[in-house]
C-alpha cells in the first residue's frame, strides 16, 4: 500500500484530484477506521471503495441491493482495469468467482444482502482474505429510511465475524434520525460519520400544479433533450403514458414496471442504459438499480411519497455533473388521496406520515426557493436563493385569496358538504343547471359572489385548500371540511396563493449534450456509440460527454495529450484513445 491514492486515482480513472469528501472517505478507509458517508448521488460513493479496494491487501465486499446495480458497477470498474466479480442468483460463472476470491484475484466482489447473510457465504469469506466491507444504499438497513430492506438488518452478525475489517456505509438519502439509526445497525462508532451535503447544484427543480399532465409531460420531453425517466403511480398508467408520449414526441418511450413480462421488462431496462434519448415510464421502483449518468431529466406524473424518496428519484438525474431537469407535476387529488391512505395505516404512524405530507405540501406550495426548502428537510442551511430552481429563475406573484377561500369554504359548507370542485365552482360564479335548481341553492347566499378576475382564483383556491387540508373528499367525490378550514372561517388563518408565471417555450437544446453544435462533438459522439456496441456496453462506459467536449475543444493529437484529459485513465487510454484520435484527425 505504498502508492498515494491520488496517483491511483490519476491513473485509473483521470482524474486530477479528489472531489469534495472522497479523500476524507478513502484515507479513513485505508486507515482501517469504520464509516458511514452521506454524499449526494452523483459525488462519486463507489470511488470511495473502489479505489482503496485496489490498494488494500485482500478484496473488498460489496453489499447492493439490486443486481441490475451490481452489473452496471460492475461494467464501470473492470472500464478503468479493476478486477471485479459479482456473485448473484443469475451469473452463470459462480464456481469461477469464488475460485477467484479465494486466490486473491478479486479487487471487488458484489453480493446482495440476501446472499451476505449465509452461512455458505460467510464460510466462504472466512478461507480468503476481506479487506473492507462496503454496504451501499445504506439508509435501506434502518426502518426508519424510505426503502427498509429486512435482508440489511441480518448483515451485522457477518460484520462482527471480521472484527478487524472496517465497514463503510454509504447512502444519499438519510436524515438525522436515519442516520443514527444506520450507525447502530452496523456497529459502526458515531463519530465515523462524514456528512457531504445533500445539494446537487447542477439539477434544476421545478413544480408545477397539473394542467393536462400528459401534455405538460410531453412539452418538457420536447423541450429536454437525451434520456429521461417519467414517474408514474400505478402499473397501467405507465403503459398509457408511454404510448401517449411515444406518439406525442416522437422519441423513443418505453414502459416499465414489475407487472410486465420479465423478459420485456429486462430488454426495456437495457435498452434504456443503453440509450442516449430513450424515455422510460415507470413506477418508482425504477431507477434504485440504474447507475446511468447521464440521465437528463427526471419527471413524476404525480406526488412522491415523501421528500426523502422525491430526493432519491430526483438524484436520478444528472449524475455526470451535466445540467439536467427534475420537474414535478401534482395535483389537489393527489394530496386528498395521500390523505385517506394516512386514515388507513396504524395510529402510531400516522403522525410521521401526516409531517411527512406536509413537508410535501410546504415545497409545492412555496413562492420562495426550492431547493432551500428541500436542503433545509436535511437539515442543512441554505441561502435564501439558489438561482436554479423555476422559482428562483421566474420568481411568482403571491396573493392574499384568504377572501376567496373563506366563500369557497361557505359555499362548501351551504351546499351540505357533499359536492365536488366543479359544482361548487358553480355555484359561486352562478352557472344554473338543473341540479343547482332542484337543490335551491340558486336562493343560498353564496350564489353568484365570485365574478371579474376573482373567478380564475377558484381553481388554485380550491386545490390550495385540500393541499392545506382545508378540505378533504369524501369516497363520492364530494367536498367536505378538513382541520385547517376553521381557522380560515374564523379570520385566524389566512391562504397565499402562488401565482406561477406564463410559461416560455425554451429552446430545444439550451441544455443538450452539445450547446455550440460543435459537429466534431457529434462525431466524437457517434464514434463512442460504435465503439460501446462493439464492447456490449452503454456509451457513458466509454466515456462521459464532459470528456468528449473537452476533446473536441482541445483537439489532442498524441495519446500523450489525451492522457492529460480529466476523465481519462490509463485502462481507456489504450483501449480508445487511437479510434478518437482518428475522429479528431479527420475533422
Amino acid at each position: 500500500m505504498a502508492a498515494d491514492p491520488v496517483s491511483v486515482l490519476q491513473k485509473l480513472w483521470g482524474y486530477p484530484d479528489f472531489r469534495g469528501v472522497q479523500r476524507q472517505v478513502v484515507d479513513r478507509v485505508l486507515g482501517g477506521q469504520s464509516t458511514l458517508a452521506v454524499m449526494p448521488t452523483g459525488a462519486g460513493k463507489s470511488l470511495t471503495y473502489q479505489l482503496p479496494a485496489t490498494m488494500l491487501d485482500g478484496t473488498a465486499i460489496v453489499v447492493s441491493p439490486l443486481i441490475a446495480l451490481m452489473h452496471d458497477q460492475l461494467r464501470a470498474a473492470e472500464a478503468v482495469g479493476i478486477r471485479a466479480a459479482t456473485l448473484t442468483s443469475v451469473d452463470e460463472n459462480k464456481a469461477e468467482t469464488r475460485g477467484r476470491f479465494l486466490d486473491g484475484e478479486l479487487d471487488l466482489l458484489y453480493i446482495a444482502p440476501e446472499r451476505a447473510s449465509t452461512s455458505d457465504f460467510r464460510d466462504l469469506l472466512e478461507r480468503g482474505r476481506v479487506a473492507l466491507f462496503a454496504i451501499d444504499e445504506a439508509h435501506c438497513v434502518s426502518e426508519w429510511g424510505h426503502d427498509f430492506r429486512p435482508d440489511y438488518r441480518l448483515l451485522r452478525p457477518l460484520l462482527d465475524r471480521f472484527p478487524g475489517v472496517p465497514r463503510l456505509a454509504l447512502t444519499a438519502t438519510a436524515d438525522e434520525h436515519t442516520r443514527a439509526d444506520i450507525l447502530d445497525q452496523l456497529g459502526i462508532p458515531h463519530d465515523g460519520m462524514i456528512v457531504a451535503g445533500f445539494d446537487r447544484p447542477n439539477i434544476r427543480y421545478s413544480i408545477s400544479p397539473k394542467d393536462n399532465t400528459t401534455r405538460q409531460i410531453a412539452d418538457l420531453i420536447r423541450d429536454t433533450p437525451g434520456a429521461g425517466i417519467v414517474y408514474v403511480q400505478s402499473r397501467a398508467g405507465t403503459e398509457k403514458m408511454a404510448d401517449t408520449l411515444r406518439t406525442a414526441t416522437g422519441r423513443p418511450v418505453r414502459a416499465y414496471h414489475a407487472g410486465l413480462d420479465p423478459e420485456v421488462r429486462r430488454r426495456n431496462q437495457a435498452d434504456f442504459v443503453a440509450s442516449e434519448d430513450m424515455v422510460i415510464c415507470a413506477t418508482v421502483a425504477f431507477g434504485m438499480g440504474i447507475d446511468k449518468p447521464d440521465v437528463r431529466f427526471v419527471a413524476h406524473a404525480g406526488l412522491p411519497k415523501s421528500i426523502e424518496a422525491y430526493y432519491q428519484e430526483t438524484g436520478r438525474a444528472g449524475r455526470d455533473g451535466d445540467p439536467a431537469v427534475a420537474h414535478l407535476f401534482w395535483g389537489a387529488e393527489d394530496f386528498a388521496r395521500a390523505r385517506q391512505r394516512i386514515g388507513e395505516v396504524e395510529p402510531a404512524r400516522q403522525p410521521g406520515e401526516r409531517q411527512r405530507l406536509n413537508a410535501l405540501g410546504a415545497l409545492a406550495e412555496t413562492a420562495g426557493c426550492r431547493r432551500r426548502i428541500l436542503l433545509a428537510h436535511f437539515g442543512e442551511t441554505p441561502p435564501e436563493a439558489c438561482g436554479n430552481c423555476d422559482n428562483c429563475l421566474s420568481p411568482p406573484a403571491a396573493v392574499d385569496a384568504t377572501e376567496t377561500a373563506r366563500k369557497y369554504l361557505s359555499a362548501v359548507f351551504r351546499t351540505g358538504q357533499s359536492f365536488g370542485a366543479t359544482y361548487i365552482e358553480e355555484v359561486l360564479t352562478g352557472k344554473s343547471s338543473e341540479r343547482s335548481l332542484m337543490n335551491g341553492h340558486e336562493a343560498l347566499s353564496v350564489w353568484n359572489i365570485v365574478d371579474g378576475e376573482e373567478v380564475a382564483m377558484l381553481k388554485p383556491v380550491g386545490r390550495a385548500l385540500l393541499l392545506r387540508d382545508g378540505l378533504r373528499t369524501n369516497p363520492h367525490g364530494g367536498l367536505e371540511f378538513g382541520p385547517a378550514a376553521r381557522g380560515l372561517i374564523k379570520g385566524e388563518d389566512t391562504l397565499k396563493l402562488v401565482i406561477p408565471p406564463k410559461r416560455e417555450r425554451r429552446r430545444r437544446g439550451d441544455q443538450a449534450a452539445n450547446p455550440v453544435n460543435d459537429p466534431l462533438f457529434e462525431a466524437l459522439r457517434t464514434r463512442r456509440r460504435e465503439l460501446a456496441q462493439e464492447a456490449g456496453v452503454p456509451p457513458y462506459v466509454i466515456f462521459h460527454d464532459s470528456v468528449l467536449r473537452e476533446m473536441a475543444a482541445v483537439r489532442p493529437t498524441t495519446l500523450h495529450a489525451l492522457g492529460r484529459l480529466t476523465g481519462i485513465g490509463q485502462r481507456k487510454l489504450d483501449a480508445y484513445g487511437e479510434p478518437f484520435l482518428r475522429v479528431i484527425r479527420e475533422n
